[in-house]
């Protein structure tokens, strides 16, 4: 289907004159490409307000050199500028854990690197406010986000204020941003200034003491100022448990930190979007394609979505280094049937759709309508994880809801296959609940998964082997991966089917040594994978690992945690992955030897000839060998 540019939100002076428009209440700055996707924050936040009748403009990858004619072209905004500066951490987006440049920029046309500077966030406004310095500019995306009070920050090595401290913006809004861009558009439509608005739930604004609407009061939440932190990394750690805990409370409290004299207020976020309210923001009318401007171009974000549809939002794995919660929280809002059926059959309409969708998930495949059985419960509970260090008792594990999903969408003309390309949490399977239908349900989607919504290969990730490190991980324990790959060899040849599954593991991350990460080659050896899809421990902002990695310290515990942080370090626990490739071995046996471990050398190499001059690993993942959480 060919769309005119007037279906897609403006980006330029023409395209707002082919609206007939001399005026923009909002123009966001976007640090990606713009695709008109609801995978694509920049799009989502733009069409809400769009819907809500505000006349919205997009300026995706805008010039930062110069003289800032990207900035000016639009004008001035009658209500804010709104930054979203991509749907990754720009710093993640760009370099490897190793600092050294990613083969490509993934939300830019052709993958190309210059497209946008470090810290959008940070340069965008800064220029915003030097050209408008009277227009409120306001924080948004991943980025704001995970930088909201203060934060560990890998790429300058050093602890980092509130990025409102940095950029001279005047709010964050953090988090999935629909409800708060929305009541802030609102209000300021009102005549309200950006200095009124301090009540706005899933907001962050910069005040004096003495201006703290309602002062500081007896539930709020004081953490140790940015400067405390700097001389206490246990500071540091003590804040982010208080930090995770709120991000996934249903009544949150409002956290205030001291920096440079004055407080960073986080007001308590919205409670979790309802069905109805989610729809409305997945039915917008997208076009579901980059801008006519990159025609020609390849963005490579939009070339593994784009005939994917997402289910829910949020997460209860709460694993320890993954941004989610911070994010979009543990709590699960789900699409109804219709709206993932309606767009399904706008994935049908798009030329190229040759009839197999790649992905029917969203950020754990597996959790679509699962919540609590007893909501008072959910409505008191502080626990960043609903499934570790066990399964709550009061989450319901049912996968019906789920079955019903996929039959639903596999019965469309259309569709030939719909595969599951998201992460599917294993242990929410092999989980053993007190309701006989809801084990025998998981039962059904484990043969169903594997017999129907599997390419040739499964992803899971159990991210490590040693039950220490993946305790601090808050993941299960490996017992539970043998558990889950016996059954999928079992019905793999009840089915006659040769798939593959493929594990995901991370080194260095907080907890792990040199002798975990062997212990780790000779068990995943056992099991024959040759691995690829693997992960040295990136550290990102504002995640419990991050903070553990950076203080030393277990928020949770304050018990001191070992971390591998020098290169030669990171590089002496990553090698063990590769034990198959010959010109590793050498290092390896040194390595070993060095660590008191020289019994695993005859485990690792026992059969050296035949095994160190094998021309093909068995079992391989093709493809970037690096993930993002």
């Amino acid at each position: 289907m060919e769309y005119r540019l007037t279906d897609f939100l403006p980006t330029t002076k023409k395209e707002l004159e082919l609206r007939g428009w001399d005026e923009v209440d909002v123009i966001l700055f976007s640090g990606d490409a713009y695709v008109d996707h609801p995978s694509f924050g920049a799009a989502v936040i733009g069409r809400t307000l769009e819907a809500a009748g505000y006349r919205v403009a997009i300026v995706p990858q805008p010039d930062w050199h110069g003289d800032f004619r990207d900035f000016k072209k639009l004008g001035r905004p009658r209500l804010f500028f709104g930054i979203a500066p991509g749907c990754m951490d720009s710093m993640v987006n760009k370099y490897t854990a190793n600092r050294r440049l990613r083969s490509e920029d993934a939300y830019s046309p052709d993958g190309r690197h210059d497209m946008r500077p470090e810290y959008p966030t940070i340069v965008y406004s800064r220029i915003l406010k030097q050209l408008f310095p009277d227009v409120p500019v306001v924080l948004g995306g991943i980025e704001a986000s995970l930088r909201r009070l203060t934060h560990y920050d890998y790429w300058q090595d050093k602890l980092q204020k509130c990025i409102l401290c940095d950029s001279g913006a005047d709010m964050i809004t953090y988090g999935m941003g629909e409800k708060v861009t929305l009541e802030l558009a609102r209000r300021l439509s009102e005549g309200k200034t950006i200095r009124d608005i301090r009540d706005l739930p899933q907001s962050v604004f910069l005040s004096r003491k003495e201006e703290i609407p309602g002062g500081i009061r007896p539930d709020d939440i004081v953490l140790h100022s940015h400067e405390e932190c700097l001389r206490n990394k246990r500071a540091q750690a003590e804040n982010f448990r208080h930090i995770e805990e709120q991000s996934n409370m249903m009544h949150a409290q409002r956290l205030l930190q001291g920096v440079d004299g004055r407080f960073v207020i986080v007001n308590p976020p919205y409670p979790p979007m309802t069905t109805a309210e989610l729809d409305a923001s997945f039915d917008l009318p997208y076009t579901r394609q980059p801008h006519p401007k990159y025609k020609g171009k390849r963005i490579p974000a939009y070339d593994m979505i784009k005939f994917s549809v997402n289910i829910h939002r949020g997460c209860f794995g709460g694993c320890a280094f993954c941004t989610i919660s911070a994010h979009q929280g543990k709590f699960i809002s789900c699409r109804s049937k219709e709206s993932i059926l309606k767009e399904v059959n706008q994935v049908i309409e798009m030329p190229d759709f040759k009839g197999y969708l790649s992905d029917l998930g969203g950020p754990s495949a597996n959790m679509y309508g699962m919540e609590g059985r007893n909501k008072n419960a959910c409505e008191k509970c502080r626990r960043p994880s609903c499934i570790h260090p066990q399964i709550c008792p009061n989450l319901n594990t049912n996968h019906g809801k789920l079955l019903d999903i996929y039959h639903a969408v596999d019965a469309l003309p259309g569709i030939k296959r719909s595969f599951i390309g998201s992460g599917v949490r294993y242990d929410l399977l092999l989980h053993k609940s007190k309701d006989e239908e809801t084990n025998r349900i998981a039962m059904q989607y484990t043969r169903e998964l594997i017999s129907r919504h599997v390419s040739g290969r499964l992803k899971v990730a159990p991210e490590h082997t040693s039950d220490r490190v993946l305790r601090l991980m808050r993941k299960p324990s490996f017992q539970q991966f043998y558990e889950f790959k016996r059954i999928f060899d079992r019905i793999n040849r009840e089915e006659n089917l040769h798939q593959q599954i493929i594990p995901y593991f991370i080194s260095s991350h907080p907890g792990c040594r040199e002798e975990d990460m062997a212990e780790l080659a000779v068990i995943t050896k056992g099991l024959d994978f040759h691995l690829e899809q693997v992960q040295d421990f990136t550290p990102t902002p504002l995640t419990n690992a991050t903070e553990t990695w950076y203080s030393g310290y277990d928020p949770y515990t304050l018990e001191e945690v070992f971390s591998a942080k020098s290169p030669r370090e990171k590089l002496a626990q990553r090698q063990f992955f590769f034990w198959y490739k010959p010109e590793e071995r050498r290092n390896i046996e040194q390595s070993l030897r060095r660590i008191g471990r020289p019994d695993l050398i005859s485990k690792l190499y026992a059969d050296s000839r035949a095994e160190h001059h094998s021309e093909k690993p068995r079992q391989e993942k093709r493809g970037r060998n690096h993930r993002h959480k």
